[in-house]
């Protein structure tokens, strides 16, 4: 118990500790800004927490989400707002349900432009300011069949890394590019992005061992992740493949199950990796919504291209 608050860790090894679940928010009425930092503090050590059938609507995770940070992503609407189903522009629509009720059709482009959430990934590392947090929300009733997200924790991963591979990766600069991840994940639709999602989404640079909240140092990767700048295409996803397969073994990660409508999960992107289940043809209808908290930390705007200075002056 700390301070009115159940935690109850997931995955513990030695000293280190790695998701929890959460109990004793009351979602019926705001959080207080006391309860909220107390959450942050704790959050920072856990980097993933699960909160049960909170009941949250909406417009309560918005202003949850708003508690937690001053700036929330804006959904591009890549497919016009119009045919998005939530419509709202501080939610991500990742459910697989169209705006007529029915399931995503396997041959669409959202159900490819969906398949690269089932690489390991972090959100928005192709953003040059990076995000933060991101918090999803469940509704409606559970999947059944069993419905999952995954979690791997980068900061244990890279503590584990022989001295000499942390030496090589210390100051290396990543490019981060969205359509790199959905061409891995669908080679055939999103081989060539349309000039509008081009020009929605280009690249961004960012580096590959950062510091987490907890101090410790973490590695900052994803499926977008597609160059390493002075090495060639080739040598760069040999590198980058090699420490998400790394980061990924299963002493790093643990899974959580959606049990009902209202369960959230909170984690923070500078220091873990995750990964949805793919969708599956027969699959049940799965309705979850993603706020995302953009970074306003030290190191939220990443670096140059070139690597030549970081970023943070563009906050000004």
């Amino acid at each position: 118990m700390i301070g009115g608050l159940t935690v109850v860790p997931v995955l513990v090894a030695g000293g280190s500790v790695f998701g929890a679940e959460v109990f004793g928010v009351d979602w019926k009425k705001p959080i207080s800004n006391d309860v909220v930092g107390q959450l942050v503090n704790l959050q920072d050590r856990y980097a993933v927490f699960i909160f049960r059938e909170t009941g949250l609507d909406n417009a309560g995770h918005i202003a949850f989400s708003k508690q937690l940070g001053d700036k929330l992503e804006v959904n591009p609407f890549f497919y016009g707002r119009e045919n998005d189903r939530v419509g709202e522009s501080l939610l991500f629509d990742v459910g697989n349900i169209e705006l007529d009720g029915s399931l995503v059709k396997s041959n669409s482009r959202r159900w490819h432009h969906s398949m690269d959430n089932a690489l390991w990934h972090t959100d928005s590392t192709y953003h040059q300011q990076r995000s933060k947090y991101s918090l999803l929300l469940s509704h409606g009733d559970a999947v059944t069949g069993g419905c999952y997200t995954h979690f791997a924790d980068t900061r244990r991963a890279y503590s584990d890394l022989p001295q000499d591979l942390k030496d090589e990766l210390e100051d290396l600069i990543v490019e981060h590019d969205l359509w790199h991840s959905r061409k891995l994940a669908s080679p055939i639709i999103y081989g060539s992005p349309t000039d509008r999602e081009k020009a929605l989404k280009p690249p961004a640079y960012h580096r590959l061992v950062q510091t987490a909240p907890d101090g410790r140092k973490t590695l900052y990767l994803a499926a977008h992740a597609k160059c390493i700048i002075g090495r060639s295409f080739g040598e760069s996803q040999e590198l980058i493949w090699r420490l998400i397969d790394h980061c990924t073994q299963s002493k790093y990660v643990f899974s959580m199950e959606w049990l009902s409508g209202g369960d959230v999960v909170w984690w923070d992107n500078r220091q873990s990796m995750h990964r949805s289940n793919p969708y599956l043809e027969g699959m049940s209808a799965r309705d979850v919504r993603r706020s995302t908290v953009v970074d306003d930390g030290p190191f939220a705007f990443g670096v140059t291209s070139q690597g030549n200075g970081e970023l943070n002056s563009l906050a000004k």
